[in-house]
């Protein structure tokens, strides 16, 4: 394995030994800055627009020793945010979908012809009168989307959290339109729909258990008749399971299940123990699909938990699974899984894996699915599909991205939209984002952001923004955003009436919602190229472009984007924002 240096990501400067002016500001160290011009409190651009050319993100890791002569996909399948996996294959067509909780657009949509070369088609939440997630904390709205395919209909039954519960879409196309949403009478999270050979239609779904719950995170798995002409609930509501694979363990979050029919028999897959370290797959089988089901006496089919947690390239948290067949009729299943950089600290959230899944018999002679022996890691080069050896190998070790027309599917906003802010026109490109008096912090706002995943644990994001920023706070520049309050910014702001470039940190709901400053100067005269990288847990700032770039700050933590240290469901987002005052 060769890890490349970050030393090499870099545009390698220091700051100049001329002697220039100082911006002294209470409470920090000035910083040395570049010459500038008299009019250097205006950076271009015209007032309360941002402009942005020259947008690149390039996302690096380590890089995996391929074996010669051996046909290999890379672990993750789909590496970054990309968490709750869900697929479906209709006849040589693979398609899988993920959560994405209150970002915009929602719930993206992936086709393979292979297994292991996915590539985003569309967003199955696309229309802001679909959903809305006004007011919402990134990690509520829309949680483990499951989708299915039934009679010509692609279908994807989804909650959308502390916004109406459970709805159906439908779609002709999984690339879209789908429909606007159903509401189904039903609580809890998780649902999916089972097709059943007698042409029965089934929701299962996780709930809390009849009566009290006896423990914290006691839950239950719930079964349910569903119309699918009708879109609605019909029939009595059946416990299938009470509490997880053992109760006497009292085992806790129950949750995720999926119900496949498996030469005459139903089997009950459900993820327990939490999205964290603990998180596992576990299964039941039953001769009936409304049970009762036993639980498998060699649970958890996956779990890392047992593992050392200081091993080498560790994969955590695994779990959250679902099953597909291939036309060979081999089985693989897609889970979710971190990759901390150190300790338990990962920036990326809850990635996307896959690994073949083999049938085991018990004593009994009654066939189990396996996706991972106990004390096994998850391994990160795995063989190609046996009748994909001939498919082109999958290597997910760099991700580079031009603008914003040639990824427009895989940039997010923060919440359903609220005013247009965003226009993409020209050649070169030129991003434009109207700075809105809505501000990155406050959970109830619809700011100008764009961004895309944080896809491994070192990138690169660059623009040249130009930006007249008008009043003491207003800003545009690099957002590296784990959720309202915890982000890194990077760009222009005004401070003390002077326009300037600056790096600040939020750490926590305790911090100012326009972060902290960890360093700024004067603000170079005209547009100014700038540059974040993050590599694991530490962040550089630089401006200016070839030879002529410069450091404006090194080191700086960057450890507030881990998940571990933000809380919630989501990874690192890393984009453009543009903010201003009303007057």
């Amino acid at each position: 394995m060769k890890r490349l240096a970050l030393a090499a990501l870099l545009i390698a400067g220091s700051a100049s030994a001329d002697p220039v002016p100082y911006l002294q500001l209470k409470g920090h160290k000035p910083v040395k800055a570049a010459p500038v011009a008299p009019n250097s409190s205006i950076s271009g651009g015209s007032a309360g627009v941002a402009v942005f050319t020259g947008t690149s993100y390039d996302s690096t890791t380590d890089l995996l020793e391929h074996p010669q002569n051996k046909a290999v996909y890379e672990n993750p399948i789909l590496p970054g945010f990309y968490p709750d996996p869900s697929i479906v294959r209709v006849k040589d067509d693979y398609y899988l979908i993920n959560s994405s909780f209150a970002y915009y657009p929602g719930i993206p949509v992936f086709h393979s012809k292979d297994l292991v070369n996915w590539q985003q088609i569309g967003n199955a939440i696309d229309r802001p009168n679909q959903l809305d997630f006004s007011g919402l904390a990134t990690s509520r709205g829309v949680f483990a989307p499951q989708i299915s395919y039934h009679d010509g209909l692609y279908w994807i039954i989804n909650t959308c959290v502390d916004c109406k519960g459970n709805f159906v879409i439908t779609a002709k196309d999984p690339a879209g339109p789908w429909s606007d949403p159903a509401w189904l009478d039903f609580g809890g999270i998780d649902p999916s729909i089972v097709w059943d050979d007698d042409g029965q239609a089934w929701v299962v779904w996780n709930d809390a258990p009849e009566g009290q719950p006896l423990y914290n995170g006691h839950r239950a798995i719930w079964l349910q008749r569903f119309d699918p002409v009708a879109k609605k609930m019909t029939g009595p509501r059946t416990v299938l399971v009470n509490g997880g694979s053992d109760i006497s363990k009292k085992p806790v979050w129950i949750e995720g299940p999926h119900i496949y029919h498996v030469n005459g028999a139903y089997y009950l897959m459900c993820a327990e123990g939490g999205t964290s370290e603990n998180h596992s797959e576990v299964v039941f089988r039953s001769d009936k699909i409304d049970g009762p089901y036993v639980p498998y006496a060699g649970n958890p089919i996956l779990t890392q938990r047992d593992l050392d947690p200081a091993r080498a390239l560790a994969v955590t948290s695994t779990g959250h699974a679902d099953l597909v067949q291939t036309p060979a009729g081999d089985w693989y299943a897609v889970f979710l899984g971190t990759q901390p950089y150190e300790g338990g600290l990962y920036n990326t959230g809850r990635q996307t894996f896959m690994l073949p899944v083999s049938w085991r018999k018990d004593a009994q002679g009654v066939a189990w699915p396996l996706i991972l022996s106990k004390g096994d890691p998850v391994p990160l080069l795995v063989d190609l599909p046996k009748d994909q050896t001939a498919g082109k190998p999958h290597y997910t070790g760099a991700t580079k991205r031009v603008g914003y027309s040639a990824a427009k599917y895989e940039w997010l906003q923060v919440r359903t939209p609220g005013q247009p802010f965003l226009t993409v026109a020209g050649s070169p490109e030129k991003i434009t984002l109207k700075a809105l008096p809505e501000a990155i912090g406050d959970e109830k706002s619809h700011p100008a952001f764009i961004g895309l995943r944080q896809r491994h644990v070192g990138m690169t994001f660059q623009t040249t923004v130009s930006f007249r920023p008008v009043r003491d706070g207003d800003r545009a520049g690099i957002m590296a955003l784990q959720n309202d309050d915890f982000y890194l910014f990077y760009g222009l702001s005004r401070v003390k009436g002077q326009t300037v470039l600056e790096v600040s940190r939020r750490d926590g709901k305790g911090d100012p919602i326009d972060g902290q400053p960890v360093t700024y100067m004067p603000a170079p005269s005209g547009p100014v190229t700038i540059r974040l990288d993050i590599d694991g847990g530490l962040a550089r700032f630089s401006f200016g472009a070839g030879r002529k770039a410069r450091v404006l700050k090194d080191n700086v933590d960057a450890t507030n984007l881990s998940t571990a240290k933000a809380g919630g469901f989501v990874g690192t987002i890393v984009g453009l924002y543009a903010y201003g005052q009303k007057p």
